[in-house]
């Protein structure tokens, strides 16, 4: 039986992404009209109640990020789509673009129209270029039929998109420094406040949203029969967009019901384990998630649920690793990662990783002491309590997990 439903991926092969003409007759737009017709309280009333999370990792509440967007001030405002999907693991937004480019765009514009945007932004990473030319495409057609630019549908709404492409810096991924990397300086995070809703680009009021979170609008909009708020488990409403890699035998985007076991999820829709291998441990939500072992299969993939097994659904990506790699070697892969990724603007972070990758090596030496373990769990600590952004306050999630779930991987026996 297959977990998998169609409502954020309804449009998927259902029309030509390079043909607006062909969007069009598949009902695109219709929700555009509908949203103009509405007041822009309303639309985030209806994402509130439909219980959406922002899907790029942080899970904040859609509908109030949108409300709390509306009430700023500014005679101009910003919306911007966060397409850097930096996260290993995570290619559910690559999908959505590659499939349904159309829906991308009018998500925008009715995010634009409801907290009284003019100007929006897509940020894409760099290794997503041969994206580039389909959104540029689509973003062009959308103006020729007056959906884009001044007075759409005779509103009196202005809304113009940007396409900008990274560099391939996966710290980018995190709001100020995406933003920074679009006024043309160094993608590099900065404090906190001012808020980016208050000042972000360009120092304007500035929305922020990434592509999954987006593209669900325009299906709400049209939900009149409340399929998506049936759906789901608990405070978890509704379907979630999951990319399954590592070594099973179908990887790929999956769109299931919140709720459905993480055991489907792996030997159901992903196929299982490849050559029936034993599976050594899960990392939920990306390099910067933390790790699970096999006890948490049958646990319901759900925001709650997941958090109470010592996890967290993160950017939505499971990570899958079987008895060939030890924990131990996948914890330095993703050291390695964060090691090269690190800006190396704040101290705990530049210098906590370098560290923390040195005495990893050293205990795969098998010369790690006592207090060299004291020290990781210190080191880790600290990144998490101190560093500037969450790309230091998130990188060592997989360590500390790693520590409670597998201590054994941790036992240097007598050493001292």
């Amino acid at each position: 039986m297959s977990n998998e439903i169609r409502f954020i991926t309804k449009n998927f092969h259902e029309y030509d992404t390079s043909s607006i003409d062909s969007y069009i007759g598949i009902g695109g737009f219709k929700a555009l009209q509908k949203a103009v017709s509405m007041d822009g309280e309303d639309i985030a009333s209806l994402i509130a109640k439909a219980g959406v999370k922002g899907r790029g990792g942080a899970a904040y509440d859609m509908g109030r990020k949108w409300s709390q967007a509306r009430a700023v001030p500014g005679e101009r405002k910003v919306i911007i789509c966060n397409a850097d999907e930096g996260e290993p693991c995570t290619f559910k937004d690559r999908e959505l673009i590659s499939n349904d480019p159309f829906n991308l765009i009018e998500s925008m514009i009715i995010a634009g129209y409801t907290v009284r945007a003019q100007d929006g932004y897509i940020y894409m990473r760099e290794e997503y270029s041969h994206l580039r030319p389909l959104l540029q495409k689509a973003i062009h057609q959308t103006e020729a039929k007056g959906f884009l630019g001044k007075n759409i549908l005779g509103r009196g709404f202005e809304f113009n998109i940007h396409l900008y492409s990274g560099a391939g810096a996966y710290v980018c991924g995190e709001g100020t420094a995406l933003i920074r990397s679009i006024e043309g300086k160094a993608g590099r995070p900065r404090m906190k406040p001012p808020f980016i809703k208050q000042s972000g680009l360009f120092a304007l009021p500035t929305c922020v949203n990434n592509v999954e979170s987006l593209s669900i609008v325009p299906h709400l909009l049209l939900d009149e029969k409340n399929f998506y708020i049936s759906q789901g488990s608990g405070e978890s409403i509704g379907t979630k967009l999951v990319s399954v890699g590592g070594n099973v035998r179908h990887p790929g985007v999956f769109e299931i019901p919140f709720g459905t076991t993480v055991r489907e999820i792996i030997y159901n829709l992903a196929g299982g384990l490849q050559d029936d291998r034993k599976l050594r441990l899960i990392q939920f939500g990306g390099a910067s998630g933390k790790i699970a072992n096999s006890d948490i299969l049958d646990t319901p993939y759900t925001y709650e649920d997941l958090k109470k097994s010592g996890v967290t659904v993160g950017s939505g990506a499971i990570l899958v690793i079987d008895d060939r790699t030890s924990v131990l070697d996948f914890l330095r892969i993703t050291q390695e990662f964060f090691s090269h990724e690190s800006c190396g603007q704040c101290t705990p972070c530049r210098e906590g990783n370098l560290h923390i990758k040195l005495l990893l090596n050293k205990l795969a030496k098998g010369e790690a002491k006592h207090r060299d373990i004291d020290t990781l769990t210190k080191i880790a600590k600290i990144m998490t309590m101190s560093s500037l952004c969450g790309l230091g306050e998130s990188a060592q999630n997989a360590l500390l997990s790693a520590m409670r779930v597998f201590p054994e991987t941790f036992d240097v026996g007598g050493a001292e």
